[in-house]
């Protein structure tokens, strides 16, 4: 783990800034929050899990009636691997970052006294003094290292952006604000799944009670055509810019008066999130390599007759609700301030929450991002509060599609995450 020359990698956050997002990494998803840009490591996606799960009771009838001839089905094979390494393996890293990463890491350590895994790798962590020596040997002496690796495409990853999004903003509705953003609806119903099928941790049902059935919840097609009886928590310009912070999970409304409004992710309708970058792609509008934040949007400026269906593509549609006013980070899972550049957010079924992970990584101009950080929150391609700021951050966000490795830095002695 050698010392590499300092790179000044982030921008004050009271500065526009942007962000990474790892949320393909194997061709999955994570993610990360960077005040300046942003990473994550998050929904590493298991179809064959979720086939394998309605598969297996009708493979149990037919096993009980075919005499045991057959051979039973083959195991599937685990979506990630973790790979055993050394620290001397590990990329240079910068004392700033290195000091910097360690510190986000251990702004959580409150909230992980009591976890079995890392509860005393925290306690340990406390005195440690914040020179880059004492990080290093701390490390060394309470930490392995694991490559961590896709089991079909191997040690490295697709790194994309997102970030946190200011728009014009209104607390009413007039005439340069007339885009609704909903709050949560009282007739929306969401059950938690993994309470009686423990199996499905982390599957939510959503919908709305007609009579004793649940019905799915209006896509995000009705919603727009014919408005929802609902909160309204502000008021929006642009339907794009409603699309764009939906996708981003959390963000800020710059209202008349001066004053950010900070709105967050509160819930969503249950549809599944289709990219209406996608769309466009399907329909002979733009080229697949073409696909960023700014040529959506471009496109829709200049097509504003067809932007109802574009948005009508994605059915999914997120319901937001009003935070504190607050110059510090973003909340993650974890209830701490997400920290500028050194938080992630992560797959809980790969990485654990309170994870210390090391990052080898480009901005889209080839200059290097290596740096530990902490996994502090996890989220997918709409929930979640990780983010850069501002229109900085978002040009960033969007030209983000770099390639890179993540190593996870895991307890001494600790049995190590079960794949699923």
């Amino acid at each position: 783990m050698a010392s590499a020359p300092a790179t000044h990698l982030w921008t004050p956050p009271e500065k526009p800034t942007g962000a990474f997002d790892l949320s393909r990494y194997f061709n999955q998803s994570s993610r990360l929050y960077l005040s300046t840009w942003m990473l994550c490591v998050t929904e590493f996606r298991l179809p064959w899990r979720r086939l394998f799960l309605c598969a297996a009771p009708v493979l149990a009838l037919l096993a009980g009636c075919d005499g045991g001839s057959k051979p039973p089905p083959e195991a599937p094979k685990p979506v990630a691997i973790y790979a055993p390494a050394t620290w001397e393996q590990l990329p240079a890293v910068s004392d700033a970052d290195l000091q910097a990463g360690f510190n986000a890491w251990r702004s959580a350590c409150q909230r992980l006294a009591k976890d079995a895994v890392w509860g005393p790798t925290c306690a340990a962590a406390q005195p440690v003094q914040p020179t880059p020596a004492a990080i290093r040997d701390f490390l060394k002496r309470q930490l392995d290292v694991f490559s961590l690796r896709s089991a079909e495409k191997g040690e490295h990853g697709l790194i994309t952006g997102y970030y946190e999004p200011v728009y014009p903003g209104s607390l009413k509705a007039d005439a340069q604000h007339p885009v609704p953003v909903y709050g949560v609806p009282a007739d929306l119903i969401s059950v938690q799944l993994d309470s009686l099928y423990p199996e499905l941790k982390g599957k939510r049902l959503r919908g709305r009670l007609d009579g004793q059935v649940l019905r799915p919840y209006d896509d995000a097609g009705t919603i727009q055509r014919n408005g929802l009886n609902a909160p309204v928590v502000a008021w929006m310009h642009d339907p794009m810019d409603l699309q764009f912070l939906q996708i981003q999970g959390s963000g800020r409304l710059q209202l008349d008066s001066g004053r950010q409004l900070r709105i967050g992710y509160a819930e969503q309708n249950g549809h599944p999130y289709k990219p209406v970058g996608r769309w466009l792609v399907e329909q002979g509008l733009l080229k697949k390599e073409e696909v960023s934040m700014g040529r959506i949007r471009d496109w829709a400026t200049a097509n504003p007759q067809r932007v109802p269906e574009l948005l009508a593509s994605n059915p999914s549609f997120v319901f937001f609700s009003l935070r504190p006013d607050s110059n510090e980070g973003p909340r993650g899972s974890l209830n701490v301030p997400l920290t500028a550049g050194y938080s992630v957010a992560i797959d809980r079924k790969v990485i654990p929450l309170g994870s210390l992970l090391w990052l080898s990584t480009t901005r889209p101009d080839g200059s290097p991002v290596v740096r530990p950080v902490a996994a502090q929150d996890t989220g997918g391609a709409i929930a979640g509060e990780v983010r850069g700021t501002g229109e900085a951050a978002g040009e960033l966000a969007g030209n983000m599609k770099q390639e890179g490795q993540v190593w996870m830095l895991w307890p001494k002695g600790m049995a190590l995450p079960a794949m699923p």
